[in-house]
């Protein structure tokens, strides 16, 4: 299957366009509930990358509120999809970016090309996905994204640990815990940057803040030199402390009046 946007040339080819057998699809839940977004993580994802304009890549981007956000503040985004459940019923930004947002199942092959060239993306980002994905699928996930992951790029990514069963389906395939996923990535190839996700300090698009009780963070490379990561200020740390936390949550309820 290719899909095509014509507004930037982009081209998806997969093997598989829909994963018609994962329980998200067969049972939509969080792909007809979730749009997160985190103003936070985009502004410190760009100071990453030295606030030049980069490629996002999200897999498992639900209702594309990530990639639009990107897309507003001029960098180049992508969101994938295995379930087409928000694509049918156009929810989220599914009815305002459809050029860059595609259905795909992951778990098989796929590329992505503009213009004719592989796409190469500087952070390809997975929130709450990979618990969804078989253990016996990861091996082809992870290298959809070796394939698609610019050289200096990083894999950042959010895991619940916890079992997940809505309507009687099992809909997380893979719970372990974080060390088993640190040694599951390791052996195949990739390396966790601990001071990355030091640097998010709390701001993730999904995670304990933000949606995903229990949830960690794992920032992955092909190499293990250190991946460098900007300095932050003082008056940054302290709004990373507080952004999301449960008294930010509390004095707006009672700014809206609930």
């Amino acid at each position: 299957m290719t899909e095509h946007s014509a507004l930037h040339a982009i081209h998806l080819s997969a093997q598989r366009p829909i994963a018609v057998h994962s329980p998200d699809h067969l049972q939509p839940w969080g792909t007809k509930r979730d749009n997160s977004r985190n103003r936070r993580f985009n502004h410190k994802l760009y100071k990453l990358f030295g606030n030049r304009q980069i490629a996002v890549l999200d897999l498992g981007c639900s209702g594309g509120g990530f990639v639009r956000d990107c897309l507003v503040d001029g960098h180049l985004a992508i969101g994938l999809e295995g379930s087409d459940y928000s694509k049918r019923t156009q929810r989220a930004e599914w009815a305002t970016i459809p050029d860059f947002l595609f259905t795909c199942d992951v778990t098989a092959p796929f590329s992505l090309t503009i213009n004719d060239a592989q796409m190469h993306f500087d952070a390809i980002t997975s929130w709450e996905l990979i618990e969804h994905i078989a253990e016996q699928d990861l091996q082809t996930v992870a290298d959809n994204v070796g394939r698609h992951l610019a050289p200096g790029g990083i894999w950042i990514m959010s895991v619940s640990p916890n079992e997940d069963i809505i309507g009687g389906v099992r809909l997380h395939q893979s719970v372990f815990d974080r060390q088993w996923w640190l040694k599951t990535f390791s052996r195949l190839g990739w390396h966790n940057h601990q001071n990355v996700i030091d640097y998010f300090a709390t701001q993730f698009i999904r995670g304990p803040k933000f949606g995903a009780p229990g949830s960690f963070h794992l920032a992955l490379a092909r190499t293990k030199a250190a991946f460098p990561v900007p300095s932050l200020r003082f008056t940054e740390r302290i709004f990373d402390s507080w952004n999301g936390s449960k008294w930010q949550r509390l004095l707006q309820r009672i700014v809206n009046g609930q």
